[in-house]
């Protein structure tokens, strides 16, 4: 797929995950400098019952030109204190591994296929915050303190999300539960209210179009490219 099909997939992800009507909720997304295949994160949890109920976490997505056949990666940025996080913020999660290597472990189910979202991952990456995969750490400190003193590891927490805080945008107002959207309702909704819709505003008119029957046989381009190369190394072996 090329790096145009990818950036039109990208852009119409972005206009559902930052439309205010739909609500939502848990993320504050922008683009990096307009670059559609770098995005600025900020996660909320709203589950009143979590340790990092309150904080907003930055981080930033970067989409590959294969996208969605290749997934994006996640840093956190700042690093966070979390068994799942490296020490330079980089997120380890099945969802963001490639399916299909014989030499992992994890289950294809679990790991990225050309059907996630971007939405999918980032409701991954909040579960992930909540319910620790502590059996295969990036971080083995904070594996090991989560287990062993649960105390120490939640004042670590604690002290996080207060911190996170001065991370907040200005013009942002933080949602107090999943019944809000993760957009500032009270100036988008406003602002955004009586003015037209352009629905074609993300695509130039030269900009390659996408559905599931574009990506369906893009996928099935992928599968031939790889049985031919297989053909060519019997070939090379007889």
């Amino acid at each position: 797929m090329s790096s145009k099909s990818a950036a039109a997939i990208l852009q119409r992800q972005f206009k559902d995950l930052t439309d205010p009507k739909k609500g939502i909720p848990s993320f504050h997304i922008e683009l990096d400098d307009d670059n559609i295949f770098l995005w600025n994160v900020g996660i909320m949890v709203l589950n009143k019952d979590s340790m990092y109920h309150g904080g907003y976490f930055k981080g930033q997505m970067r989409f590959p030109s294969e996208f969605p056949f290749a997934p994006p990666t996640f840093r956190f940025t700042p690093a966070i204190y979390h068994p799942n996080v490296y020490r330079d913020g980089r997120l380890c999660i099945s969802i963001l591994h490639q399916g299909g290597d014989p030499t992992s472990e994890e289950p294809d189910s679990e790991t990225w296929t050309p059907a996630q979202t971007v939405e999918s991952v980032l409701i991954s990456i909040i579960s992930l915050l909540e319910d620790p995969n502590v059996s295969s750490p990036a971080n083995i400190d904070a594996s090991v303190e989560l287990r062993k003193n649960p105390n120490a590891y939640k004042k670590k927490v604690l002290q996080e999300v207060e911190r996170s805080k001065a991370d907040i945008p200005e013009d942002f107002i933080m949602p107090e539960s999943e019944l809000h959207a993760y957009s500032n309702t009270s100036t988008v909704t406003r602002d955004h209210e009586h003015e037209p819709v352009d629905e074609d505003f993300w695509y130039d008119s030269e900009e390659e179009s996408f559905d599931e029957e574009s990506l369906m046989d893009d996928m099935d381009d992928h599968e031939d490219d790889d049985e031919e190369e297989e053909e060519d190394d019997v070939e090379m072996i007889k």
